[in-house]
């Protein structure tokens, strides 16, 4: 049995004089910037990236989060037959993506104007945990040289962030709330073949306030 054949290497790409380009140094910079940006110390956020591993930042200002439970994307990433991390780099289309692992969620970063201007069709998603967070609450955002999982790192960048400002379509977002919860129906369905099954509501852990001003993810 012949071995495929491997792809001619293509030479390095010679760009014109005058082009501008970024490394991927560069483009983690200026999203750590724009970031930071969201709170109103800069230097804050940059220590507690630095000390704790993870800055709360305000959510409603430059951009919004989808909050998806573990058990979702699980469900939904087992259904295309794919690992959940690779299924939310196709899915999510190298939207950036965050896992935080003690709480058991992940969250999609999306636009700011996501709560307000899909508030029907989010209406019902924290029947399946899932919920579109905006202003008022607070992200526990880890620093962008986080991007795998490790001890004592209380979140990571599943999908790291392409570069500042980029975002998770709100529509893949959406499709795959839809797909999880569909799975998650037909699984309270088999457990429970004689009733009707119950919706999994929310489960306390992926809920958290400080105070009754703000909540925090």
């Amino acid at each position: 049995m012949s071995s495929p054949s491997r792809p001619e290497a293509l030479p390095p790409v010679e760009t014109a004089p005058g082009t501008l380009v970024h490394t991927s140094a560069d483009r983690r910079l200026a999203a750590e910037h724009w970031l930071a940006a969201t709170h109103p110390n800069a230097a804050q956020v940059r220590w507690e990236w630095q000390h704790r591993g993870l800055a709360l930042l305000p959510l409603g200002g430059l951009f919004c989060a989808v909050r998806l439970p573990d058990r979702l994307v699980r469900a939904v990433a087992a259904g295309a037959r794919k690992d959940p991390a690779v299924y939310l780099i196709e899915e999510l289309r190298g939207g950036p993506v965050i896992h935080n692992r003690r709480h058991e969620q992940y969250h999609a970063l999306v636009p700011r104007s996501m709560p307000d201007e899909w508030a029907g069709a989010v209406a019902e998603w924290p029947t399946w945990g899932a919920e579109c967070l905006g202003r008022g609450t607070y992200l526990g955002v880890p620093p962008l040289d986080a991007v795998a999982d490790a001890p004592g790192r209380p979140a990571y960048w599943a999908v790291p962030m392409p570069s500042a400002g980029e975002l998770c379509d709100p529509v893949d977002v959406a499709t795959l709330v839809t797909a999880g919860s569909w799975y998650l129906d037909r699984e309270a369905a088999e457990a429970s073949p004689e009733t009707p099954a119950a919706r999994p509501g929310a489960s306390a852990a992926a809920r958290h306030e400080v105070g009754s001003a703000r909540q925090i993810e």
